[in-house]
Formats: C-alpha cells, sequence, structure tokens
C-alpha cells in the first residue's frame, strides 16, 4: 500500500531521515522499532504529510502522494495518530468522534438557517456511528464523558476511534502505549487486530514496548540514524547484528571479544 523511496528529510545540516526506503503491504500490521532519534516520527510526519520530504518520494497504491497535505491524505485514507493525544478537551467523547468526518453540512453558514433538518439528520447518524465505535473499542461508558477527563489509555483509544468515523485505509500510530498501563495496552491491542482482521485496516506502528510489537506486528522493520537497518520477523530483528549496535552500541561479536 505504501513505498518509500530514498526519502530525506533535513534540517539545516541534520539529517533526521537520510536515505529511508521501505514498503507497507496491505493488510499488515507493520512494527517501525528504532532507538530514540532513529528518525521514525520524522518519517512517519514525511509520509503523512506533517513534513514536505526534502527529497525521495512515497506512493499510496501506486500513486505518487510526496508532499500532500494532511487533509488530502485525509481524504484518501491515510490518517495518523500521535504520541501525545490531540482532543478537544471540553466536548464530550462522542463530540470528538463526530467531529471527525469532513463536508458535513452544518459546516456552511447557509445551511444554518435553510438545511437544519439536513444539519439534524447528519448529527443523527454520527452519533450512531459514533456509538458503535464506542462500543466496539469497550469505552462505550466514556460516551458523555469530557475528553479531557479521560486518562492517557483513554485518549489513546479515542484517537484510534477517530480512525474508525472514516473510510480509513492505512492508519500509522506513533508510540501507541506510551504513557498507557498494561490493561489498556492489551484493550488497545485487540481493537488494532480486530481492526485489521474485521475491517481491512492496514497500521504501521511506532512502539517500543517489544511485546506489543511482537504480539502485534509482522514485519518489523528497524530504524537507526534515518535508515533502514533491517526488516524481518520481531526475532529475526533481536539476532540482527546491526540492529544490536545501533541499540546497545556494540554487537555481539565485539562483545565476545570483549570478553574474551
Amino acid at each position: 500500500m505504501i513505498e518509500v523511496h530514498d526519502l530525506h528529510k533535513h534540517f539545516g545540516g541534520f539529517h533526521a531521515v537520510d536515505g529511508a526506503t521501505l514498503t507497507i503491504e496491505t493488510g499488515s500490521i507493520t512494527g517501525l522499532i528504532g532507538p530514540n532519534g532513529a528518525g521514525k516520527t520524522t518519517l512517519f510526519n514525511a509520509i503523512a504529510g506533517v513534513l514536505k520530504p526534502t527529497s525521495g518520494r512515497v506512493t499510496m497504491d501506486g500513486e505518487d502522494i510526496t508532499g500532500l497535505p494532511p487533509h488530502t491524505l485525509f481524504s484518501k485514507g491515510l490518517l495518523r495518530t500521535f504520541q501525545i493525544a490531540h482532543e478537544f478537551t471540553s466536548m464530550t467523547v462522542r463530540e470528538n468522534l463526530m467531529m471527525v468526518p469532513g463536508g458535513q453540512s452544518g459546516e456552511q453558514l447557509w445551511n444554518t438557517w435553510f438545511g437544519r433538518k439536513r444539519i439534524a439528520d447528519e448529527e443523527r447518524a454520527l452519533a450512531a456511528k459514533a456509538d458503535e465505535v464506542l462500543e466496539f473499542l469497550t469505552i462505550d461508558h466514556l460516551t458523555h464523558e469530557r475528553a479531557g477527563n479521560l486518562s492517557g489509555g483513554q485518549k489513546k483509544l479515542l484517537e484510534l476511534g477517530r480512525t474508525m468515523m472514516v473510510d480509513a485505509k492505512i492508519v500509522f500510530l506513533d508510540e501507541v502505549g506510551a504513557g498507557v498501563n498494561r490493561t489498556l495496552l492489551n484493550t488497545i491491542g485487540d481493537a488494532i487486530i480486530r481492526l485489521n482482521k474485521e475491517r481491512n485496516y492496514t497500521f504501521c506502528v511506532i512502539e517500543h514496548d517489544m511485546d506489543f510489537i511482537g504480539r502485534l506486528c509482522d514485519p518489523v522493520i528497524c530504524m537507526a540514524e534515518g535508515r533502514v537497518l533491517a526488516e524481518g520477523t520481531l526475532d529475526e530483528i533481536k539476532a540482527n547484528e546491526q540492529v544490536i549496535e545501533a541499540y546497545l552500541g556494540t554487537g555481539l561479536k565485539n562483545k565476545a571479544k570483549a570478553q574474551a
């Protein structure tokens, strides 16, 4: 679904992404791991239109989407979440979900005067859709809670719920487990697996929790210093000498020599 070819993103002399090339297959849950500063989030931002690449190419289903703005990619079914959840704090959980779909009749001033029935019908349909999403995510007991009152894990579930309010094809999840307790992380993992298997969502997941990655992701891609180091199953990645060196600063061979 997504092909990234020789992607670069520079900030002055700093090369945050430095020639990354990778493929995300349709229907997969692809893991993206690497040490802090590897360029993972910058890569997500460059793919999802938050940042314009310095050079390189990104395609989605064969279409060149390099540098397209987020709202255009949103309409094509490419969505992303962030390390820190971005909710409307004073609105309810249901209202946060109802805000997601674009092109609503209520956005037009004319319709607020002369299209009130159309607006009311749309809002009823959106409310029903939101309730279905909240039930799917097992947080329907929070329907009328203000989003600002949610825990960190509940906010991550709400962000995932937003992707379900539109016809998402691929969702980029940036550290969905950060600051989330194990129980809620398992709930998030269950929801991701169900969306993948039952609704054909494709995911790419940045995460530092290797148990979470191992449960969900195949393949796993490892980045370091803005480049792709290795790709394979999590066991293959864990055994890769370059990956070990990127995380620990020394490879197994060098460690063995030092011990000798």
